[in-house]
């Protein structure tokens, strides 16, 4: 599940953005900006939720001290401030969006997805990845192990991403659905279980791989 610092100090808007988003995403929520700070430092984060009005350090400043720190990982500010001027301020300290407050929580879901998917795309599209005895290439949509060599459809091969990507992860299906179609409807669904049922076939190589079912949850790649 991917994790998200969300930093707004308005108490009722934080739980409301909490309990919108915690279904889909790991929020960790900060009041302020400099234990926002401390807390960027301490963890891996997937994406920046900052709100500008803040005590102690405001959210123009704290994402400044974020881009020192990390280049890549994408910054959405939430405002109430409206000016042209404080959204292009944001966006040259390095924010990726700026979404004026009062927002609707689907706007701010689609967007995190959109960043969140860019940025993963920018990170591993040229990345191969150890999976037991396999070694799986995306970019290439293929499996190798040994004198072996499996090749995935592209849906197969995004899915077997999320996997490994998360594993030892119960990934839920209403997660991977929509990671992988945008959707969560019967076709989809039962597409779905026949690529799990193709990957579990191809894993079966290697002892020590398994997809497992969550009864009425979903799936976990057992590394």
């Amino acid at each position: 599940m991917k994790k998200i610092l969300y930093v707004e100090d308005d108490a009722t808007l934080a739980f409301l953005t909490v309990d919108s988003l915690e279904e889909n995403y790991e929020l960790v929520h900060c009041a302020d900006g400099e234990t926002a700070l401390e807390t960027f430092c301490s963890q891996s984060f997937d994406l920046c939720l900052l709100d500008i009005m803040l005590p102690k350090l405001d959210g123009f400043e704290l994402a400044k001290e974020i881009r020192k720190r990390d280049q890549q990982i994408p910054i959405l500010f939430l405002s109430a401030k409206t000016l042209k001027e404080d959204r292009i301020k944001g966006l040259k300290i390095g924010a990726d969006d700026y979404l004026v407050k009062p927002f609707s929580m689907e706007e701010l879901y689609l967007k995190i997805n959109v960043f969140l998917k860019r940025s993963a795309k920018e990170v591993s599209q040229n990345k191969d990845f150890k999976v037991g005895n396999f070694i799986f290439k995306p970019k290439n949509y293929s499996l190798h192990i040994n004198d072996k060599t499996f090749t995935l459809t592209e849906r197969e091969s995004h899915l077997l991403q999320l996997f490994v990507e998360q594993p030892n992860v119960v990934l839920k299906r209403e997660q991977i659905l929509n990671a992988l179609w945008g959707n969560e409807d019967y076709f989809s669904g039962r597409s779905l279980d026949v690529f799990i049922s193709r990957l579990r076939k191809i894993l079966k190589e290697d002892p020590k791989l398994k997809i497992e079912n969550s009864p009425r949850i979903g799936f976990k790649l057992v590394l």
